[in-house]
């Protein structure tokens, strides 16, 4: 069995390109096979690979203080479903392109997956308003699957989400918003954003729908979480929709 990671951490990163260089000689070495970007901002990566193998990376990775206590999501597959180890420096962890964005400098508020269940259970937050879920992926992955009556927005990149957002303004007002994506980093990155451009009170899903998976299941939430590797996408129980890698050719 084949143990798969996603995790990221907004943190200031100094020697962006010499760790690329070192995560990519801690992670070759291990036969570590997935994604690692690295930028000013933080780390973010998806990786798999032998549970021995891939939980002695991290285990290296956590003892780098900027990166102690990053919370991990962990999901089993049958194949290692990445073809190759990338281990690059961007100029941000994932591309949004709002100025002024500094996610490595202060957290935007969150809510933890049992208690949004909970809310969602009774219909309000603890304070008695209404919930407005938000996804902040884009329409190939939210038709896979999302929140039941969460707003989706008809973007193909994250960097088209303020504008589409605009007009959903008016629907939001008054409401504790929540965003969501696959393991909380744009969610986390918008729910920033969405402070700054006045949108009131809103809080991120702590992890994502990754973590909400792992910590709730699947209640209020409808089909699958679409994953960028060949397993497609994950439904609840964190099974992969597909079991076996595609063919080359």
């Amino acid at each position: 069995m084949i143990l798969n990671l996603a995790a990221y951490r907004f943190v200031a990163i100094a020697d962006v390109d010499a760790l690329v260089v070192q995560l990519r000689l801690q992670l070759s070495a291990a036969g570590v096979r997935g994604t690692v970007l690295v930028a000013p901002e933080g780390i973010n990566l998806v990786l798999a690979a032998e549970a021995s193998a891939l939980r002695g990376f991290v285990d290296t990775l956590l003892a780098d203080p900027r990166f102690a206590g990053m919370a991990l999501k962990w999901s089993q597959s049958n194949f290692v479903p990445f073809r190759k180890l990338l281990v690059k420096a961007k100029r941000e962890t994932i591309t949004f392109r709002q100025a002024g964005l500094e996610p490595a400098s202060a957290r935007a508020p969150a809510v933890d997956p049992p208690t949004l269940a909970r809310w969602l259970a009774q219909g309000v937050d603890d304070s008695g308003r209404e919930i407005a879920l938000v996804d902040t992926r884009n329409q190939q992955e939210s038709a896979y699957g999302s929140f039941a009556d969460a707003i989706t927005l008809p973007i193909s990149r994250f960097t088209e989400l303020p504008e589409a957002l605009e007009a959903h303004r008016e629907a939001l007002r008054g409401k504790t918003v929540v965003s969501f994506c696959t393991g909380g980093i744009r969610c986390e990155k918008a729910a920033i954003w969405m402070q700054q451009a006045g949108y009131g009170d809103v809080l991120q899903l702590e992890g994502g729908i990754l973590a909400y998976f792992e910590q709730v299941g699947g209640y209020a939430y409808r089909d699958r979480c679409f994953v960028f590797d060949e397993r497609i996408a994950l439904d609840p129980a964190l099974t992969p929709m597909v079991d076996q890698p595609h063919e080359a050719g």
